[in-house]
Formats: C-alpha cells, sequence, structure tokens
C-alpha cells in the first residue's frame, strides 16, 4: 500500500514531457509537442502532450491521460505498479509493507512473469561475477571476446550453470511458483525430470522499452555441433520475439537524440558498437526483421541504417528488410561491410574513431546499394539488366511518401540509364497490381463473413443522447471552476457576492434534478460539488490524476480537445473573444441548450405515453399526462426564447 503524501510527491515529480519522451520522439508544435502514437500505428503524428496541462492526448486512437496512465497503459501495469514505475525513475523511495506469499499470488500472471524473470536476471548476473564457475567459464568467454566489464554490467549478462536444475532449485527456494517458471521458459518440465532451459550458457537478458528483463538469450560454450549456438526465451505473455529489439532500452536516448538508428542482427554486435562508442544501435535477435520491429524503432527516429554481416546471408537479410522499412515510410541507408565480416568482428577490429569514419563514408542509399551489389552479375546482359531495375522500382513503389518516390525514381533512372518515363509506367502496374489484390482480398473477407452464421445478440450499451453537451459542460466547469462569471445579490441580505463558473453549473444542474447516465459526469459533478467551498481544490489536477484510470482519461481527454466557436455565440466575420472573455454569456447558454434537449426528450417520452394512456382508455392517467405536457411547453417556450429560437407549436 502506498500512502497518499507518497503519491503526491510522485504525481508532483512526474513530468508528462519527460515520461512521454522515454517512449516516444517529441517534437515542439506551439505550446505542445506532438509525436506518433505508441498505441496505435500512424505515420502521421496525431499524439499531442500538454506539458501545461500535465496530460497527453492521442486524436487518432482516442487513448489519453496523465503520466500515469501512459504508464499504465503501455506497460499493461495497475495503478500502483504505474505509481512505483515512476517512483523509480524519479528516484523517490515508496514505504510500503512488504508483500506476502498470499499477496503475490494475488498478483497478475503478467507482472509474476515479470517478476521471475528479474529475479533471473539477478541470479544468473551474480553467479557470472562471483561464483567460481561463472567467473572461470563465462566472465573468461566474454573477456576474451574483448567485451569490457562496464558493458557487462550495462547489459546485465550472466551465466546460467552447468547442470539439470541448479536455477530452478534456488528460484523455488526463493519462493517462486513453478507455474512461471515454466510460462517464462526459464525451466523445462516433464512428467520425470526438471531442467534449466540455458544451463551451462552466457546469458543475455532481453528488456522491453522500459528497462524491464522479458527474456533472456543463452550463448553455448561447448563445440558440440547438435547443441544449438543460441537459445531463446519462447513465446510468452510477456515475450514476443518479433515486436521485441535487442538493446531499444540502452539504445532510445541516443536514437533519440541522433535521428538515426543503427540496426544489427545480434547480442555481440549490439555490444561491440556500444563499445566503440556507437549507442543508437539496436538487434532483431537473429529473427528476420518484422514490421512490429519497424514500428517500434519508428517510434524513436524515422532514419534506420541496417548493418547485417557481409556474408551472401547477411546481404540478403539487408535486401529483405530493405523493402519492409520503405513501405513503413522510413528512410532507410545500408552499410556494407567486407566480404565475411560481420559487424561484432568489424567494430572489434578498428578504434572508434575509425569505426565512425568507416560509417560517414560507406553507408549509402538502398539503390547505390541494390546497384552495385547486382550490377556484378548483370554485365552486359540486357535481361538481367531488365530484372535489376524492376527489383529497385520495386522497393521504389512501396515507398508511401510521394515526394521521396519522385526523388528514389530521378537518381534510378541516372543510375540505371532508363528513362523516367518508363519506370514511372512500371510503378503504376505494380500499384494498380496491389491495389487489385487487396480489392479481392476484402471481397474473400466479405464473402467468408456472409457465409458464417449470425453472432450471437450482446447486450446493448446504454446510450447516452446527451454526451456531446455534457463533455462540453465537464470541459468548461473543469477548466473554470473557480473562475467568477458575474456578481449575484442575495434576496434576504441583499449582499452582493460573486457567482463562479463551479457554483453556477452545479446549483442549475442539481436544481433541475439533471442526472447524467454516464458514471463518469455523475463522479466528477459530485466530487465537484463537494469541493464548493474548498478555495484549494484543483478539478483539472484532482481529476486527470484521479485513481481511476477512466474518470482521469475522460477528463484529459476534454481538456485536450481543441475549443470550438459555438455559430449561434457568434456572428459571421465579426470579432470574437476568446472564451474565458465570454463565461458570463456561454456558460448560461450551454446549460440552457442542455435543459433545452433535456425538455425535449421528456415531451417525446410523454407523448408516447399520452398514445399508450388513449388507447387503454385511462381518462385520469392521460389528464394527468397532458398537465404535464402543458408545463414542459412552456419551459420549452421560455428556453427556446432565452436562446433565440422560434418556437413552432
Amino acid at each position: 500500500m502506498i500512502d497518499p503524501s507518497t503519491i503526491e510527491r510522485i504525481l508532483d515529480s512526474a513530468n508528462i514531457s519527460d515520461v512521454v519522451s522515454e517512449f516516444v520522439t517529441l517534437k515542439k508544435r506551439g505550446v505542445n509537442q506532438l509525436g506518433l502514437c505508441p498505441f496505435h500505428n500512424e505515420k502521421t503524428p496525431s499524439f499531442t502532450v500538454s506539458p501545461a496541462k500535465g496530460i497527453f492526448k492521442c486524436f487518432g486512437c482516442g487513448k489519453g491521460g496523465n503520466s500515469v496512465n501512459f504508464i499504465m497503459e503501455l506497460e499493461q501495469l495497475s495503478y500502483p505498479d504505474a505509481l512505483r514505475w515512476l517512483a523509480k525513475k524519479y528516484h523517490i523511495e515508496i514505504d510500503e509493507k512488504e508483500e506476502t506469499q498470499e499477496e503475490k499470488l494475488l498478483k497478475d500472471e503478467r507482472e509474476s512473469m515479470m517478476i521471475v524473470s528479474a529475479f533471473a536476471q539477478r541470479y544468473f548476473s551474480r553467479y557470472l561475477l562471483n561464483e567460481n564457475e561463472g567467473r572461470t567459464i563465462g566472465l573468461s568467454y566474454l573477456r576474451e571476446r574483448g567485451i569490457r566489464d562496464d558493458i557487462i554490467t550495462k547489459f546485465e549478462l550472466g551465466f546460467c550453470p552447468e547442470g539439470n536444475d541448479l536455477f530452478t532449485r534456488a528460484a523455488e527456494k526463493q519462493g517462486y511458483k513453478m507455474e512461471f517458471l515454466e510460462k517464462t521458459g526459464l525451466t523445462i518440465k516433464r512428467d520425470d525430470w526438471v531442467r534449466d532451459r540455458f544451463g551451462g550458457r552466457v546469458i543475455f537478458p532481453v528488456h522491453n522499452v522500459a528497462g524491464r528483463v522479458i527474456a533472456f538469450g543463452g550463448r553455448t560454450l561447448t563445440n558440440d555441433k547438435k547443441v544449438a549456438k543460441y537459445l531463446n526465451s519462447p513465446e510468452s505473455d510477456i515475450y514476443h520475439k518479433g515486436k521485441t529489439l535487442y538493446g531499444i532500452y540502452q539504445a532510445k536516448r541516443d536514437i533519440t537524440r541522433l535521428d538515426k538508428c543503427y540496426l544489427v542482427e545480434g547480442y555481440t554486435d549490439v555490444l561491440s558498437f556500444h563499445q566503440a562508442g556507437i549507442e543508437n544501435v539496436v538487434a532483431s535477435s537473429g529473427t528476420s526483421l518484422t514490421i512490429d520491429q519497424i514500428r517500434l524503432i519508428r517510434r524513436f527516429s524515422p532514419n534506420i541504417t541496417i548493418v547485417y554481416d557481409g556474408d551472401e546471408a547477411g546481404i540478403k537479410a539487408s535486401l529483405r528488410g530493405i523493402d519492409m522499412v520503405l513501405e513503413e515510410g522510413i528512410n532507410v541507408k545500408v552499410l556494407p561491410l567486407p566480404r565475411g565480416e560481420d559487424p561484432d568482428s568489424f567494430a572489434r577490429s578498428m578504434s572508434a574513431g575509425q569505426l565512425t569514419e568507416y560509417i560517414k563514408t560507406k553507408e549509402t542509399d538502398f539503390i547505390k546499394f541494390k546497384t552495385q551489389l547486382l550490377m556484378e552479375t548483370v554485365e552486359n546482359d540486357p535481361v538481367s539488366k531488365a530484372r535489376l531495375v524492376n527489383e529497385i522500382v520495386h522497393s521504389i513503389s512501396v515507398i508511401p511518401d510521394t515526394i521521396t518516390r519522385t526523388i528514389y525514381i530521378k537518381e534510378c533512372s541516372r543510375l540505371m540509364d532508363v528513362q523516367e518515363a518508363v519506370l514511372y509506367s512500371e510503378i503504376r502496374k505494380i500499384q494498380n497490381k496491389q491495389s487489385e489484390d487487396h480489392t479481392r482480398k476484402e471481397l474473400q473477407e466479405l464473402q467468408i463473413q456472409a457465409s458464417k452464421p449470425a453472432a450471437p445478440v450482446t447486450e446493448k450499451k446504454i446510450s447516452n443522447p446527451f454526451e456531446t453537451e455534457e463533455r462540453e459542460i465537464i470541459r468548461i466547469l473543469l477548466k473554470y471552476y473557480h473562475q467568477v462569471m458575474f456578481n449575484i445579490e442575495d434576496e434576504t441580505t441583499h449582499e452582493v457576492k460573486p457567482c463562479t463558473v463551479g457554483a453556477y453549473v452545479l446549483s442549475e444542474l442539481h436544481n433541475d434534478g439533471l442526472i447524467s447516465v454516464n458514471h463518469r459526469v455523475r463522479n466528477i459533478l459530485l466530487t465537484s460539488e463537494e469541493n464548493l467551498d474548498n478555495k484549494d481544490f484543483d478539478p483539472i489536477r484532482y481529476f486527470t490524476q484521479h485513481p481511476d484510470s477512466e474518470i482521469s482519461q475522460y477528463a484529459s481527454n476534454l481538456l485536450a480537445e481543441k475549443y470550438t466557436e459555438s455559430k449561434r455565440w457568434s456572428k459571421g466575420g465579426a470579432f470574437i473573444e476568446s472564451e474565458g472573455e465570454l463565461l458570463n454569456l456561454l456558460v448560461p447558454k450551454l446549460i440552457q441548450e442542455y435543459k433545452l434537449k433535456n425538455v425535449k426528450m421528456m415531451l417525446k417520452k410523454l407523448e408516447h405515453q399520452i398514445n399508450e394512456a388513449n388507447k387503454n382508455n385511462e381518462t385520469e392517467k392521460l389528464m394527468e399526462l397532458m398537465g404535464q405536457h402543458m408545463n414542459l411547453k412552456k419551459i420549452l417556450k421560455e428556453l427556446s426564447e432565452l436562446l433565440g429560437f422560434r418556437t413552432v407549436n
């Protein structure tokens, strides 16, 4: 349990820009900051951070909230765990009671797997540095590879002891359950035996963007050809290989700062680049590059340089990755390495200065790379040259940005001595075919859906016909709660008192008994009413940092929305004052519009009841309903006149 004063300190310290920029590259746009949303795939930034309000809002997917909500959503953490994450970031000590065994069991499965992985990393690292076997075998191997101690510490490298289940027994002794040791892949259990997955291997922990360990890679030190050289954690609830990049946690700051990411293949490639002083580097961890990995990089920079092995397999991997990167609208370059070299060996063969200079002079755009590579096999064969041109044109066709595509067409035309018109014609053919394939696929999916039996009817959510009006009322209430609209005279004492926006809105809604079907709106109104006499009550801070994520996101979304002048409050071409200057006119009209819509809805309902009573010859009930109808029509007329509408009977 985290005490309220500590929560207050955490919320005070958690700067929204600072927190979000750990995961998203932000660029200043007026008073706000803009970046690519980490919650959905987008190529045009719609993710906005407001440092002044302490909130974020994505106008693409709709997600919004404060620093705590951001961490909860991104890392799939509970409210208390998100607070702990922020406390750790800002070096705030949390004094809370130690978890009991029962409380540990109540933790959700995903968090339990994270905890087991964190323990495993600490165990492996300690074993590497402190145990005789770890030092003589694991540490000796790493030092033979030229890996420095500071890099070992930075990447939390480790060693899993040789033997069937030494690690597993140590974990169970510490109270970690076999269920989660199995689910993380750290332990393999069969009916009659239990084994450590990574026994006798040097360990490379895999961190997520937030720095938490989610998986491991293990490198064998035996020469047995039957044993896999590298062994990785299996897919799990916390680890998806195709969505993870090795080294992203250690690289993200430099990727953002330098606006470039180097992409390599393996663990040691990343380590060697870091040793050479190049830290904006990540690895696809031996897997074929995926769209999700590319999108993860794009959150931090739109510029990627692919650095794969200089052998045939590495070259093929480079070519395969180029089109995928281009398709995501990212600028891609390639750094060709000498034959037989890989990023690890190459980085270790020269000084940091030499490596930096090599990269500067040798990295090239993908057209030159493909041309130089494939021209070696073309010679004077026209058919082979045509095949090469088609290959390059196909890569250009996937680039989404028209200007970038045009520039590459010009470059291809110059290098290959082919007219631009011919290249444009080929690209149109490719794009037309892609469009036809896409349409065909959509039709097939529609046919499949049509052939399926109808889905069972689910319970409908309660609709709110007043959502638009209520959102605007709550936005105004939060933003101008303490602001004085006008002065009013007490009928008894004749004393003149100021009337605030909060007091006016809440009294008007309360007096007419208007209650929302939206529980978030009800909560905000009730809490605001309870704090009317509290001069220190800050509704923006209170509701955007509310422990209920639904309420905090609702408030944050409202405050992030752009205010648009209503046509009823302005005249075409006339000078319009700022919203804050019009509160004495705007707020009453807003409440009146809300009341008017309520009255219209009540009249519709009443008219239906009158028809039913008339059908059933319920004379007494009919007279009562008619009286109510007349009163509502009178209120409708008064409200319409106040708003400047003409009522039609």
